[in-house]
């Protein structure tokens, strides 16, 4: 018998499956995610299905973890303070690809050095500028990134950067050239920074998950599901963090199709902080062309084609301002539901809000708590950060009580960014809470905050709602309101035949909303969905029948959705890409471009069967250090050529090398 163990942590959840013989899911189960410490919710989890079914975890044969902690981070803004080496580049380069937003105020130095378009030195690097920077900014960062005009080209100076970096500072560096073949240098150095910034809190979680498993008894390699749903070892994850990146939403597709055998469908995923949205077609899920979109962030990384939304069971909820009728939206942040602390501190959320309750204004503090996230690293913080820290201390709080002054709120919003502090507030799941959809944890809880949240003055001066279960009807709503605008995105998007407008302005414009509605007037408008969608995550029953019926849609509610990301983890399998360019840069030569420099031939014929070979062997090679057997490789060429004179001639190529095999099970 082959027993594989799938682990997700989620935002809210970890969940555990059990499969026996890559056919029958014989356990499932869910844990609060920890985030302090994400391997007590794996634990959990892991040591629920083995109680469940009755089964030792030396049992296990293989192991495998799905994770939204890069997602969500990348979504909320979180991670390590980082610095970036660019090189070859200018301060115009910084703003694109929204470059210089995400280093933000972290440090960056801009030096002499690059190559061409061939692979030729543009300039010397600068290895002074490099030296002088690290003495000022190389004890105050976690990681660092490295990106170099036309890496892709020739890799040198890249490597050299990393070298300089590692001797003097011994921490871990991104190198551009590592995450994507393609051009585009600001990209891939946007690419490099999110990768950097993702290093450490990947790294605890893989290393921690590991310990964890091994104390319960679990002796079988780790793999962790990359962006693509293929799956990588645990090692791999740990050099690329990036890569995981849309981890538990590609888990989620995969899951999906072994569960419905569904051909044609959307995909939609709600957890407690995002909505993702794919398209499975022909059976399998589309690779985005342009690399992984996550939040405002457009990267280089390959990934399933998904639109991650910032809307889940635990986004916070917001007053709309202006206008005469009330209105709320959702997220993107998530926040910890009142009803979830609540469990944490009953004494003190109860007591404050009846105090709230009685107060003779309504306070944007209101229904609003905050508590520090144990664990995390505290460098790099401004005296005010750092004050307001100490202040919070290892307590839960009324967010009023910590907040002294408005000059606090970006102090507050800085540390929540970097994962210091969660706070607390109004979300769907006190809504689901209050309308006894769901009843997990403190219901009294989520009816106070919501008659508080209701409290609030339309432009019309009247109540935003007139009891609490009106409120929590609204919010729901809203959430359906919501997840339908996502899904139309994702359907505008990947329509074959194309729209002029953007997706988001097509989903939201008032033709499709009155279509939705079946409008009859002197116009007949209809629209809604022309494919089923699979609804996956814990609360799909509970929230998306009514986005079926808002579309039109057929809503298929998989037996095992609310663990969907579990079961993706383990029956993927693992697959290694690897692409390098030839080019010509006179008549007569071929470069092909490789990761050790550029080699010259006389044939483009000769320079593509070079690459070829190196990449096929350092894609197998790492598919066998992976864990993978029964290997099967494969190569795709894509030529770009021109007709000049009346004659064809090769103007470059890109060529992917893939090896790919099931796990190797432990014996």
């Amino acid at each position: 018998m082959a027993l594989s163990l799938g682990v997700d942590t989620g935002g809210t959840y970890t969940d555990a499956v059990l499969i026996e013989d890559e056919k029958t899911v014989i356990a499932a189960a869910k844990s609060l995610t920890t985030r302090h410490d994400l391997a007590e919710g794996i634990g959990k989890a892991a040591q629920a299905v083995f109680d469940e079914a009755g089964v030792a975890p030396s049992d296990v044969t293989l192991a495998s973890l799905s994770t939204t902690l890069a997602t969500n981070a990348l979504i909320e803004g979180q991670g390590e303070r980082v610095g970036l080496v660019l090189i070859g580049f200018d301060e115009k380069d910084m703003a694109r690809n929204g470059l210089a937003d995400a280093i933000g105020d972290d440090p960056h130095v801009l030096i002499a050095g690059g190559h061409d378009y061939a692979g030729n030195e543009a300039a010397t690097l600068d290895e002074e500028a490099l030296s002088l920077w690290l003495e000022t900014y190389g004890d105050d960062v976690s990681g660092f990134a490295v990106g170099a005009q036309f890496a892709t080209r020739n890799t040198g100076h890249e490597r050299r950067v990393q070298e300089i970096i590692q001797t003097r500072t011994g921490k871990p560096v991104s190198c551009s050239h590592h995450l994507s073949a393609k051009l585009g240098g600001p990209k891939r150095a946007l690419t490099a920074v999110l990768n950097a910034r993702l290093i450490g809190m990947i790294s605890r979680l893989i290393t921690r998950a590991q310990v964890r498993l091994e104390e319960l008894g679990v002796d079988a390699p780790l793999m962790v599901v990359r962006g693509d749903g293929a799956l990588i070892s645990a090692e791999f994850a740990l050099e690329r963090p990036i890569e995981t990146i849309l981890s538990g939403p590609a888990a989620s597709i995969v899951g999906a199709r072994w569960m419905t055998g569904a051909v044609e469908a959307l995909v939609s995923d709600i957890g407690g902080t995002t909505t993702d949205v794919a398209l499975l077609k022909d059976g399998r899920p589309a690779i985005d062309p342009e690399g992984a979109r996550v939040g405002p962030y457009r990267t280089m990384v390959e990934a399933v084609a998904m639109r991650t939304t910032g809307l889940g069971g635990d986004s916070e909820t917001h007053l709309v301002s202006g206008g005469l009728k009330g209105k709320i939206t959702l997220g993107p942040r998530r926040v910890l539901p009142v009803s979830l602390i609540a469990t944490e501190a009953p004494d003190l959320v109860h007591e404050t809000l009846k105090a709230q309750l009685n107060s003779s204004y309504v306070s944007e503090h209101f229904a609003r708590f905050v508590r520090p996230v144990k664990g995390a690293l505290r460098t790099g913080l401004s005296a005010r950060e750092a004050g307001l820290l100490e202040r919070i201390g290892d307590d839960i709080h009324a967010l009023g009580n910590v907040l002294s002054t408005r000059l606090e709120y970006m102090s507050l919003k800085r540390l929540i960014e970097r994962g210091l502090v969660q706070v607390s507030g109004i979300t769907p799941s006190d809504a689901s809470h209050v309308l006894g959809l769901n009843d997990a944890w403190d219901r009294e809880a989520s009816e106070m905050a919501l008659r508080l949240f209701a409290m609030q003055r339309t432009g019309a001066g009247k109540r935003l709602a007139s009891t609490a279960e009106e409120m929590a009807r609204m919010i729901v709503d809203q959430l359906t309101h919501q997840t339908a605008v996502a899904l139309l995105e994702s359907a505008f998007a990947q329509e074959e035949n194309g729209f002029d407008l953007p997706a988001e302005d097509l989903a939201r414009h008032v033709l499709t909303q009155r279509g939705l509605s079946g409008h009859r007037g002197l116009l007949r408008i209809d629209a809604g969905l022309n494919l089923p969608v699979v609804g996956l995550g814990a609360s799909a029953p509970t929230y998306y029948p009514a986005v079926g019926d808002r579309l039109g849609s057929e809503m298929k509610l998989p037996r095992h959705a609310h663990v969907a990301n579990a079961i993706g983890a383990v029956v993927g399998r693992i697959t290694i890409r690897h692409t390098a360019s030839v080019t010509s840069p006179s008549e007569g030569k071929f470069r092909a471009h490789l990761d050790e420099g550029p080699e010259d031939f006389t044939s483009a014929e000769d320079a593509m069967k070079r690459v070829e070979e190196v990449l096929l062997a350092v894609a197998k090679a790492e598919a066998e250090v992976a864990g993978a057997e029964g290997i099967h490789t494969q190569v795709h060429r894509n030529i770009r050529t021109a007709t000049i004179d009346g004659r064809e001639v090769f103007l470059d190529a890109d060529v992917v090398g893939e090896a790919s095999g099931r796990p190797r099970i432990a014996s």
